[in-house]
């Protein structure tokens, strides 16, 4: 299982991101349609980005899924963070509490 902190890369953009909440799911981490590899490791040359998962990321931002997993984009490329093929989810800011 991929733990806190992990850094992973994505193998058919420039997609990066670190782990901030582990869970199961990430097993099947992707971006761009393809599983998602430890950062500096080597990049399959037969990968290629599907274009059905090309809608990007946001660098500084976090993706969740359902299951609680939480990673953080430290670098936007052009994939699509997805499990399998189920698109995470943006999260979204928690507004601030009301200063009156």
């Amino acid at each position: 299982m991929i733990k806190n902190g992990t850094r992973l890369q994505s193998q058919v953009c420039d997609t990066q991101v670190i782990v901030v909440r582990t869970s199961e799911s990430l097993d099947d981490l992707r971006a761009g349609g393809v599983p998602m590899i430890p950062l500096g490791a080597e990049k399959s040359p037969d990968a290629k980005l599907d274009p059905a998962f090309a809608d990007g990321n946001a660098m500084g931002k976090r993706y969740v899924d359902d299951t609680g997993a939480e990673v953080l984009v430290t670098k936007a490329g052009k994939g699509t963070l997805t499990i399998g093929t189920t698109p995470l989810a943006l999260k979204e800011a928690k507004p601030l509490p009301a200063s009156d």
